[in-house]
């Protein structure tokens, strides 16, 4: 065997491990774009690929408006029976507005009929149509008491939907894999896209977005010792961070300093605006979704029974704002406050860090600090 005849079988291997490598690791082809949003030397920026962004923003186009409605004395409820929300609403702004929604829920060829009965629009027969009311609660609380997550821009119903009837981006209890093996028995090391394909636990939004384990990892001292959290809650802390960072297309720097991730006086903004997130997250699953569970048919369950619930990709979708921050609310204000009921206050940030440690430099300082509660924060706050 000649020298060069065994020379490229050996780089075969070589090139075809490559190859593989590329394949499973998802690489970007070059260029790519970086911008730097704060100290130099400790990873604050953040890098895009171009080609993805401009793909992302196509996807995240919010539909135009539909023209404003005449306006009339007449309340939607002198004309509908058992209109227990959006009654008070003028005639017109109310068959407005359930125009809008159904093209953002349940276009052709579902429209109406999707909810109601056409020939007794007041039954509540369908359970689509509780599920409606319940979701236009969810989004009108969402507006009134949770100004800390989606602030002044706000959510409706297109923000989650899209045009479909249930959103694209759900989620279950993972049962995991039929059979058990000694690969997953700590319930990790699946490539699930729950955590963009890393061995972490696939898993961590049960724990973290229904649960509410602290998410917090790093210990103010050397040893630390009475601490609790041990290597495991790490791995599933990272599971949820990974899925964050997906689901809003950004690094661990837009809300982390690289030279100390867990120093709230160091962090970006965004991390405090985050913090809220989860919490209004939990809020939907637990207050909004769950009660529901007992009308939804299997196909709106997982394997274990429970219902499709929201994540952080539900709304973001691959961009760091909803729709690119597009403020659909400001001409659908019906959904900016809730009506038939009073909105319960969002929890008070009880271990959220005080307004103090937001970093001075930073352009948007005093707004993140509007936000976040004057409460003193424990000795160890959490995520």
């Amino acid at each position: 065997m000649s020298t060069k005849s065994f020379a490229h079988r050996r780089l075969l291997p070589v090139l075809a491990g490559g190859l593989a490598v590329l394949a499973v690791t998802g690489c970007e082809r070059p260029p790519m774009d970086a911008q730097q949003t704060g100290f130099r030397g400790v990873a604050l920026e953040q890098v895009t690929n171009p080609r993805i962004q401009a793909r992302l923003a196509a996807a995240n186009v919010a539909p135009d408006p539909l023209p404003p409605a005449a306006p009339v004395p007449t309340p939607a409820s002198a004309v509908y029976q058992n209109l227990q929300i959006l009654g008070d609403l003028p005639l017109t702004e109310f068959t407005r507005l359930m125009a809008a929604i159904t093209a953002w829920v349940a276009p052709a060829p579902d429209d109406c009929s999707y909810c109601h009965n056409l020939e007794n629009m007041a039954s509540d027969e369908k359970y689509t149509k509780v599920v409606a009311r319940s979701m236009l609660q969810l989004t009108q609380h969402s507006n009134e008491a949770w100004k800390s997550h989606v602030a002044e821009t706000g959510v409706t119903c297109y923000t989650c939907h899209r045009g479909n009837a249930v959103p694209q981006y759900v989620w279950t209890t993972d049962p995991g894999p039929a059979q058990p093996s000694r690969f997953v028995a700590t319930g990790q090391n699946i490539a699930s896209p729950t955590v963009a394909y890393a061995s972490l636990p696939f898993d961590p939004l049960t724990r973290f977005l229904d649960d509410d384990h602290p998410i917090s990892v790093v210990s103010e001292t050397a040893l630390p010792e009475g601490y609790g959290q041990d290597i495991k809650h790490a791995e599933w802390t990272y599971g949820l961070m990974m899925h964050i960072s997906d689901s809003l297309g950004v690094n661990c720097t837009y809300c982390h300093n690289s030279r100390s991730f867990y120093a709230w006086d160091q962090s970006s903004t965004a991390r405090f605006t985050a913090w809220y997130a989860i919490r209004h997250v939990r809020d939907i699953n637990r207050n909004y979704i769950w009660p529901l569970n007992d009308i939804l048919p299997d196909s709106r369950k997982g394997p274990l029974g429970d219902p499709k619930r929201v994540a952080c990709v539900t709304c973001h979708q691959g961009v760091n704002k909803p729709l690119l921050g597009a403020p659909m609310l400001k001409d659908y204000p019906a959904l900016a406050t809730v009506t038939g009921a009073k909105a319960e206050p969002a929890p008070a940030a009880t271990d959220a860090p005080p307004a103090a440690m937001i970093r001075t430099e930073v352009e948007a300082a005093p707004t993140a600090a509007a936000k976040v509660s004057e409460q003193a924060a424990p000795q160890q706050p959490v995520m």
